[in-house]
């Protein structure tokens, strides 16, 4: 069984999206066989853009400022038009995850951003594939999925710490996962065909 390769393509600004992004890699590293990239979106080398066009997977990440992804972020978004052109990232698998100060902080419009980015390249999104926690009177903040987002997974920080919450480090190991585990099986499927 050959090894999968995930990269996770993000940004962060002040800390907290490099944890969440540390956090998806533990959670992609606990599948068996699987290799992960982190790539830096603001400062992309030859070597990093090889890294993301050989990958199975691809995870986007990014702080979500004034309603969207980062400057830095939307910037690498339109450097990818070569590799939408020749349709160099078409099949490969995606996912999303986002941070910001507010509980909602309209961290949805930056996932829908990645998932359309996904879409133009010709990806195949993988969603978070969890309930939303923290909706019951017995239920409460550290629940995975404390946020309740679907597209992928959303996170919230204070803007007065460098701490990001247990439970969307926990939601975030499990995106990793989830995405390492679609990719060996799309992968396995794609070989079964040959």
């Amino acid at each position: 069984m050959s090894d999968i390769t995930i990269a996770i393509a993000s940004y962060s600004g002040y800390g907290h999206t490099a944890q969440i992004a540390a956090a998806v890699a533990d959670g992609a590293h606990s599948v068996s066989g699987t290799q992960v990239h982190r790539v830096d979106v603001a400062s992309l080398s030859d070597a990093d853009w090889e890294v993301l066009d050989c990958a199975d997977a691809i995870i986007f990440g990014s702080p979500t400022y004034m309603g969207t992804a980062s400057g830095a972020f939307h910037a690498f978004a339109e450097a990818t038009s070569k590799r939408w052109m020749t349709r160099a990232w078409s099949d490969k698998l995606a996912a999303g995850f986002t941070n910001s100060g507010s509980m909602s902080g309209d961290k949805m419009h930056t996932l829908q951003y990645f998932a359309v980015l996904a879409a133009q390249h010709g990806m195949l999104w993988v969603s978070l594939g969890l309930l939303p926690g923290w909706n019951t009177t017995t239920s409460g903040p550290e629940d995975d999925n404390r946020l309740g987002f679907y597209l992928g997974a959303g996170a919230q920080s204070f803007n007065d710490t460098a701490a990001v919450h247990d439970a969307d480090l926990s939601t975030a190991r499990h995106l990793g996962r989830r995405v390492a585990e679609q990719t060996r099986i799309h992968r396995d499927g794609l070989a079964a065909r040959r």
